[in-house]
């Protein structure tokens, strides 16, 4: 009885033991260094264990598929692999690539759109963005909110245009709502009408409520905006820029972006406003101001009669003459 029993824990030690030993071979399997070289952004693709050991195999994620399979077996409970974009770090052993699988965060790529851009401009960007998918969509000049966008692999470039449409809804409704009394605009549209002309008119921050102040009081007496943007808007056949000066001829033409022929708003907005033009166009600078012209160091003058701006009109040409710049004598 004593041998049987002798023998009898001699074998469970020995088993023990061989399981032990190799469980802690299994263990050290896994957390072997990998063959990734450098951290690495890896799409994983829908579909079982096979389609999932393929592209780790083909992106050099793994170099043992077999054991990787295995191990994804013997660890199904702990979760199923996600299908998604995923960041892998340099020699990401096949326990880090599995929990990588099963938890990790989908990579975010970025879709940034500058204030100031036409919709033509928008519509290339979003067509460069090569993380995004499907048709590019028609943009509706100054519908959507410059500003950066975060977005996963796959995100259909339709999906992305609707939130910047929704963001510039929702933020022009709540700057309309807490806009300053007596404005001369009708509805939130005017104001992204207004902001957009505001935007392509000074690259200074600080200028735009000095800017927007001039238009609105201009649109208030009945004047004419004369605003140079909305006529380079259509003569550049919504590309916002030309590649020549404007000339009287342009400025002369019948079109309905000309603001030195046709009194009010032009019937659409020339690019898309940035939130701070929109809140400038909406919270104008207190100024009697009708006039501005360049001041030769990216900034502008500010008259509030046509006399005083014809003398910042002098100043202003005694300043570029020699280059030849501009054209002073078709500023308002």
């Amino acid at each position: 009885m004593r041998r049987s029993w002798l023998i009898g824990v001699l074998v469970v030690a020995i088993a023990g033991g061989g399981f032990a030993g190799g469980w802690a071979w299994w263990r050290d399997v896994l957390a072997r260094p990998g063959p990734l070289p450098a951290a690495q952004a890896i799409v994983v693709p829908r579909g079982g264990s096979a389609q999932l050991t393929t592209a780790l195999v083909s992106a050099g994620a793994i170099d043992r598929p077999v054991l990787f399979r295995i191990a994804v077996w013997l660890t199904r409970d702990d979760g199923v692999p996600h299908a998604a974009e995923l960041a892998f770090p340099a020699h990401a052993s096949i326990h880090q690539v599995l929990a990588i699988l099963r938890s990790g965060h989908p990579v975010e790529h970025h879709l940034t759109i500058p204030e100031g851009l036409t919709a033509r401009q928008i519509e290339a960007i979003l067509a460069n963005a090569e993380a995004a998918a499907g048709a590019v969509p028609s943009i509706g000049e100054g519908t959507v909110l410059p500003q950066t966008y975060d977005y996963e692999y796959g995100a259909e470039r339709t999906a992305i245009a609707a939130r910047a449409t929704a963001a510039m809804d929702k933020a022009l409704a709540t700057a309309w709502a807490d806009r300053a009394p007596g404005l001369a605009l009708a509805s939130p549209r005017d104001a992204a009408i207004l902001a957009s002309i505001v935007e392509r008119e000074t690259a200074r921050p600080e200028e735009r409520p000095h800017v927007a102040a001039v238009y609105l009081n201009r649109l208030r007496l009945g004047m004419k905006l004369q605003a140079d943007p909305t006529v380079i808007y259509f003569a550049s056949g919504g590309a916002g820029v030309l590649d020549h000066k404007l000339t009287r001829a342009v400025l002369g033409r019948d079109d309905p972006f000309n603001t030195y022929r046709n009194a009010g708003l032009p019937p659409a907005p020339i690019c898309a406003p940035g939130l701070e033009s929109v809140r400038a166009v909406l919270h104008p600078a207190d100024s009697g101001d009708l006039y501005f012209v360049a001041d030769g160091s990216g900034g502008h003058v500010f008259s509030p009669d046509y006399r005083t701006h014809e003398e910042a009109v002098t100043r202003w040409r005694a300043l570029t003459a020699p280059a030849g710049q501009g054209r002073p004598d078709l500023d308002r």
